[in-house]
């Protein structure tokens, strides 16, 4: 029987997370994506701790209006500024299992354009 959409992504998801890691000084920047808002943290997978986070749902993002990849942008830029602000240059982008496209992709652009590098 064919995977459902969910079991595929856990699929997709634990081969990226195989090869992809977090430390201290290049934390992994993991994407979680729902149906209406759209998530992203820094996470330190050493120590298992999430260092920063953004999402749709943060005050000045969320009076924003705009599409969804719009806003997923603005996320990607919240995020890279909380990092720069915290002393992280360059990170690992983990997509989560979804496709680099859309959302997942115009978040990691918004993330590069405010000065991220990975």
């Amino acid at each position: 029987m064919a995977l459902s959409k969910t079991e595929r992504r856990q699929r997709i998801k634990n081969r990226i997370r195989k090869v992809v890691s977090g430390t201290e000084a290049r934390p992994r920047l993991a994407v979680f994506r729902s149906n209406k808002e759209i998530y992203a943290q820094l996470i330190d997978d050493e120590s298992g701790k999430t260092l920063l986070a953004a999402s749709s749902r943060d005050k000045e993002i969320s009076s924003a209006k705009g599409t969804k990849i719009e806003i997923a942008a603005l996320v990607g830029k919240a995020i890279a500024e909380k990092a720069k602000s915290a002393g992280y240059e360059t990170i690992s982008f983990d997509r989560g299992g979804y496709l680099y496209h859309g959302r997942v992709k115009s978040l990691a652009d918004g993330a590069r354009e405010a000065g991220l590098k990975f």
